[in-house]
Order: C-alpha cells, then sequence, then structure tokens
C-alpha cells in the first residue's frame, strides 16, 4: 500500500508525464494505427483484460489492445516515441497495477520513462494514464515492449518493436524486411502469473506460441502461424525471445541462417542453422528461399523436459508461394553449422573498454546468484530484491537519503559516472531452472566472457543487452561505461532484480 506522501509524488510524476505531450498535439497527429497488430511510435497502448485461447485453451489474459502478442511498435530511426498507456485491467486474478518496459532502448535523458515499477516509476494503477516521451537517437534494430511490474507479461503483455535503419550497413544482404517477418517466441501458460507465483517449485509452460499461435498436449490442432516467402527472395526474419521462463533453440527445416545482427547491434555475418534465443534476446537472420516450393517446420524447441514437436507443438510454417495449404512434412537439420557465441562480433566499433585483463576495470563488481529454499527466492550476494516503499528514482530526486542509503538496502550499487564496470557473475550452489539470462537497462555491455569458456576477448567480444549465465562452475564476464546517468535495472530471470545507481543523474 503506497503512503499519502509516496502517492503525491507518484501522482506529480505522472502528471510531470502527461504534461510533456498532448494527444491532439497538432505536430504528433491522433491515434490511428495503420493496421490492427501494427503502431507507429505515435500510438495508445489499452491495457486490459480478455479471454483469448492462442493455443486453444480459453483463458483470461492481459493484452495490449486487445491482441497477443502485443502489436507491432514501427519507428524509424531518430523518430520521437509517444505512447499513451492506458490502464483499463479489471481481472483481480491478475496483477492490476502496470507500466511497460522499452527493453534495450537505452532512454539517453529519459531515465523516468525506463518503465520500471519501483525503481524508475511508480506502476500505473487502474484507471489511470501514463505518457512515455522518449528518443533513442544512437539506436536501431530489433527490441521489444513489456510490463515491468510484477510478473504481468507471463500473462500476455509483451510485444515487438523494431526500429529501422534507412542506412543499414548490411541491407545489400536481404530482399524483404516488413511486419511479417518478425517472428516472436513465447511461452504460454494456462493459469495466472499470480498462480503460478505461489507455487515453490517447477512451474511448465502449456505450450510455445510462435506468432501469437501454438498447440498444447491434448488439445485442439489450432491453426498455426504461417510466414510466407517467394522462391528466390533473401528475408531478414527478426527472431525475437519474448518468453517470461524459457529459452528456445530455433530452427528452420532445411534452411541455414546468416545472422547480421544481436540484441539491436549489428555483427559481422555469421552462418548457423540453429540459435539458441533466451527470455530477452533477440536476433536477425538472414534466409534465403532457395529449396523446393514445399512446407517447411520452423521449430523453437524449449529448455524444459516436457517438449515435444507431436502434433505440431512448438512450431509454425515456412510456407512457399504455390504450396499447398497443409502442415508440412519436413524433418529437422540438417545441423551441421552449430551455434557459437564467442564467434559473433560487432560489425561497428568492436572492442571492449579499458584494460584488456579480468578485474582491471575501473570498477570491478562480482555478483554470485543464489537461491533460498524456502521461501523459494533467488539471490543476488545473497540479497533477494523487494519493492521498496517509494521507486528509487523519486528517492534520488527527493534528494533526502545519500546513494548509499537508497532502499532496498543491499540492492542498490552506487557506480560514479563515466567509468568503466566490470561484473563478473557467477552461480552458487545448484542453478534451479537455469541456465538463465540476465539484462541490463539502459545499456549494453561486451562479453567479454561466455559461459562456458575460460577465454576472454577485448578485443571483439559480442555486444549485447542479455546475456545467459551458463551453469554452475560457470563465470561469465561483462564490461560496460557508465555513460547513461539514472538508476538502471540490473535483473536475471523475471523475479530476481538489482538496480544499479549511476551517479551524476541527469533527468529532462
Amino acid at each position: 500500500m503506497l503512503s499519502f506522501s509516496t502517492l503525491a509524488l507518484c501522482l506529480l510524476q505522472t502528471a510531470s508525464a502527461l504534461s510533456l505531450v498532448s494527444p491532439l498535439d497538432s505536430s504528433i497527429g491522433r491515434w490511428q494505427p495503420p493496421q490492427p497488430n501494427v503502431l507507429g511510435p505515435v500510438a495508445e497502448l489499452h491495457i486490459g483484460n480478455e479471454v483469448v485461447a492462442p493455443d486453444g485453451f480459453n483463458r483470461s489474459a492481459t493484452l495490449v489492445n486487445g491482441v497477443y502478442p502485443g502489436p507491432l511498435i514501427r519507428a524509424q530511426k531518430n523518430d520521437r516515441f509517444v505512447v499513451q498507456v492506458f490502464n483499463e485491467l479489471t481481472d483481480n486474478t491478475m496483477p492490476l497495477e502496470t507500466s511497460i518496459h522499452w527493453h534495450g532502448i537505452f532512454q539517453p535523458k529519459s531515465n523516468w520513462a525506463d518503465g520500471v515499477a519501483y525503481v524508475t516509476q511508480c506502476p500505473i494503477l487502474p484507471d489511470e494514464t501514463f505518457v512515455y516521451n522518449f528518443t533513442s537517437p544512437s539506436q536501431t534494430g530489433t527490441y521489444w515492449y513489456h510490463s515491468h511490474s510484477s510478473t504481468q507479461y507471463c500473462d500476455g503483455l509483451r510485444g515487438p518493436l523494431v526500429i529501422y535503419d534507412p542506412e543499414d550497413p548490411l541491407a545489400h544482404m536481404y530482399d524483404v524486411d516488413d511486419e511479417n517477418t518478425v517472428i516472436t517466441l513465447s511461452d504460454w501458460y494456462h493459469t495466472s502469473s499470480i498462480q503460478l507465483g505461489a507455487i515453490f517449485g517447477n512451474v511448465l509452460a502449456n505450450s510455445t506460441l510462435i506468432n501469437g499461435r501454438g498447440r498444447y498436449p491434448g488439445g485442439p490442432l489450432q491453426p498455426l502461424t504461417v510466414i510466407d516467402v517467394t522462391p528466390g527472395l533473401r528475408y531478414r526474419f527478426r527472431v525475437l525471445g519474448l518468453a517470461c521462463d524459457l529459452a528456445y533453440n530455433f530452427t528452420i527445416d532445411g534452411h541455414r541462417m546468416t545472422i547480421i545482427e544481436v540484441d539491436g547491434n549489428e555483427v559481422l555475418p555469421v552462418e548457423v542453422d540453429s540459435i539458441p534465443i533466451f527470455a530477452g534476446q533477440r536476433y536477425s537472420v538472414v534466409v534465403t528461399a532457395n529449396r523446393p516450393v514445399a512446407n517447411y517446420w520452423i521449430r523453437a524447441e524449449g529448455s524444459q523436459d516436457n517438449q515435444t514437436f507431436d502434433g505440431g507443438q512448438n512450431m509454425a510454417i515456412l510456407r512457399y508461394a504455390g504450396a499447398p495449404d497443409e502442415d508440412p512434412t519436413s524433418a529437422p537439420g540438417p545441423y551441421e553449422l552449430s551455434f557459437d557465441e564467442s564467434t559473433l562480433h560487432p560489425l561497428i566499433n568492436p572492442g571492449a573498454p579499458g584494460v584488456p585483463e579480468i578485474g582491471r576495470a575501473d570498477v570491478n563488481l562480482n555478483i554470485v546468484i543464489g537461491f533460498r529454499a524456502p521461501p523459494g527466492l533467488f539471490l543476488l550476494n545473497n540479497v533477494s530484491w523487494t519493492n521498496p516503499p517509494m521507486p528509487v528514482l523519486l528517492q534520488i530526486l527527493s534528494g533526502a537519503r545519500h546513494p548509499s542509503e537508497l532502499l532496498p538496502g543491499g540492492s542498490v550499487y552506487d557506480l560514479p559516472h563515466n567509468k568503466i564496470v566490470e561484473i563478473n557473475f557467477s552461480i552458487n550452489g545448484t542453478d534451479h531452472g537455469g541456465p538463465h539470462p540476465v539484462h541490463l537497462h539502459g545499456h549494453n555491455f561486451d562479453v567479454v566472457r561466455i559461459a562456458g569458456s575460460n577465454a576472454t576477448n577485448f578485443v571483439n567480444p559480442v555486444r549485447r543487452d542479455v546475456v545467459a549465465l551458463g551453469v554452475p562452475g560457470e563465470n561469465v564476464t561483462i564490461r560496460f561505461v557508465t555513460d547513461n546517468t539514472g538508476p538502471w535495472f540490473l535483473h536475471w530471470s523475471v523475479i530476481t532484480r538489482l538496480p544499479i545507481n549511476l551517479t551524476d543523474l541527469t533527468i529532462v
């Protein structure tokens, strides 16, 4: 329950955000989506509850504009995003408060718009509206948006976001890149996230949805997602891991894929025939439609033990023009070019910052992942995140506390401005449900040591914003520069969180 003073500050923050834009501003225009499932950077998101059955099982869900996944938000480089979010939630079997995080967007000088409840903003209450107004001029590529309030996005509030680059340096490699080549992978649950969160133990997804369609064991033969291609053309498929928990091994029967983008960063092209995609990760791959005209299975094998392709589960369809309207009979593979994260190198400005030795950054942190059972808490350096009585950003703006006193205690790390930070992650004891991904808000980072390897790479390591930590006994090391001031979230899995406060705060 929010105190009166906290509520007043939250209302002030909401009023300030709303004052940044009028929905009738002639320079922005009224909300008129070009298609029900495609929006521009100026848009309205209506967050409400509806009964849907994406895999054939009816359940109440938390949706954006009544669809799952949420509408694709399309923008061009240097566009300004002005997104009005309306909380119209009424189903109290799921979280009723909301917020929207723009996953992978740096939010320079707009930390307040990062969308993390209890870190950068108060949650948006039912019947309230909040306006996110931001730019990210240096960024293009594949991103996504989702609720960052409790575990709400597991109930459906998640969707893709793409910033197109008219001067893409790799545009010569593909012919088609549009809303029809965006592929979302997500786990789906027949039970609300509140009920699932009360379970101590492993929770299995009921189905995998590819672009919002799937099948579950014993369920009806629901229509699956079909991706149409024309023979001879080269397609840029933007594949997004929108999962709440699962990782996926993504393949297309009979086709190889050339990776050209990782988490919004162009990379030197690498050809593979399978890609592990963890929650929050994104890859752009070029696929040439050079096989005989037919239907081919697109497969997203999940990381849980109950995964199967029987009856079209965990699959979608790649359909060549002229192929019959039926399920494929293609066989998996061949798998000859295995994925290796160490082979991914930035196309632009490669190289990690600082002295090329582990432990030689300006600030060196060791973060140990742990687990406490009971009550089933994930830990970072033996501390489990709890929502503070007031969002971290509002604590900073109030000036009432020194950064070392910010709440929640033990979960806020104060970092100096414009310094090189190295974080080494390790796992203590059993890794429950792992490997798990780590996501840092407000920044990309260079992965100078990947999971499963003792080798380091400071010359041209992969640059991304989500990295898998591997298993107990392995270390993953990242580097980044504190050049984007504000409190930024670093979190592992859906429920394990650690805000990082970058000093010399600038908010406009």
